[in-house]
C-alpha cells in the first residue's frame, strides 16, 4: 500500500498518485493565502469528525481550477475570488447550492521590512525607485487580477507593467519582497501578517470588487458528505475565529 500523503501541501503529481486513498479522506483545494489558516482548522475538523484525514493542496486559485478540472482528486474548492468560483461553477466542476462566500480579506501594497522608502499611494509606487514590484499573474491568481484592476482604473498599469516580476501565487510574491529580491508587492493583507518581522504594508489598497472568498465542494467529490460538512464547519464560530486571528474579516 502506498504512503498516506502529508494533509499539507500537495503537487497535483502527489494528488494524482494519492487518487486511491481512503474514502475517509477529504481533500481540499484552497487558495494560497489561506494555507496558515487551514493548517489549524483541519486538525479541528478531524477531531469533529474521528475516522477522517483531511489532505490539503494549496496554490493559485486559477491553478487549483485547472487541476480539478483536468481530474485531480478534490473534494472541497476554496477560492480567492469569484471569478475562479464562477468559472467552476460554469464548468459543473462544483456544487451550486453548496456555494458559500466564507471570509473576505483587503488587498495591500507591502515593501522589506528594511526599505528606505515606503510608498503612501499608488502614484508613488510608479517612481523609479520602484523598480521591481511583485503581483500575482492576473491569468491566473486572484490577487493579480485585483491589482491589475486598480492600477488599470488609476491609469498606471502600463507604467508600472515592465516593471512586474510574476508571481506563481500570492504566497511567491510575498516571498520575493521578505527576501528583498523586489521593492514593492502586491499581496492580501493576511499574508503581509504573515511575515510581520520581514515585510511591512506599505498602505491598504482599496479594491471595487470586494475580496470575497468562495467555498463549494467539488461536483463528483469522491467524499461528498464530508465535502459538505467541510463548507459548513468554515461558517462555525470556531473556524471563524480561527480565520479571524490570521486576518480574514466576515464574508
Amino acid at each position: 500500500m502506498c504512503p498516506r500523503p502529508s494533509r499539507f501541501a500537495l503537487p497535483l503529481a502527489a494528488l494524482l498518485l494519492s487518487w486511491q486513498a481512503s474514502a475517509a479522506d477529504l481533500t481540499v483545494s484552497a487558495a494560497a493565502s489561506l494555507t496558515n489558516a487551514f493548517k489549524e482548522l483541519a486538525p479541528m475538523f478531524e477531531a469533529q469528525h474521528p475516522g477522517t484525514k483531511v489532505l490539503l493542496n494549496f496554490g493559485a486559485s486559477g491553478a487549483l481550477l485547472q487541476q480539478i478540472a483536468k481530474g485531480a482528486p478534490a473534494d472541497v474548492f476554496a477560492s480567492a475570488d469569484q471569478e475562479s468560483m464562477d468559472q467552476a461553477q460554469a464548468q459543473s466542476l462544483v456544487q451550486p447550492a453548496e456555494r458559500r462566500n466564507f471570509v473576505s480579506n483587503s488587498l495591500v501594497v507591502i515593501v522589506p521590512a528594511t526599505a528606505a522608502m515606503t510608498p503612501k499611494t499608488l502614484q508613488e509606487l510608479a517612481q523609479p525607485a520602484f523598480g521591481r514590484v511583485a503581483i500575482g499573474l492576473p491569468a491566473s491568481v486572484p490577487v493579480g487580477r485585483y491589482t491589475k484592476a486598480v492600477l488599470d482604473k488609476a491609469g498606471l498599469w502600463t507604467t508600472i507593467e515592465p516593471r512586474v516580476i510574476g508571481a506563481q501565487n500570492v504566497r511567491q510574491a510575498l516571498d520575493y519582497v521578505a527576501r528583498g529580491e523586489v521593492d514593492a508587492g502586491f499581496v492580501y493583507g493576511t499574508d503581509a501578517a504573515a511575515m510581520p518581522a520581514k515585510v511591512k504594508v506599505a498602505f491598504t489598497v482599496p479594491t471595487e470588487v470586494p475580496v470575497l472568498y468562495p467555498i463549494a465542494p467539488v461536483e463528483g467529490a469522491p467524499n461528498t458528505s464530508a465535502a459538505r460538512q467541510f463548507v459548513t464547519f468554515v461558517l462555525t464560530p470556531p473556524a471563524q475565529a480561527v480565520l479571524a486571528k490570521y486576518g480574514f474579516g466576515r464574508p
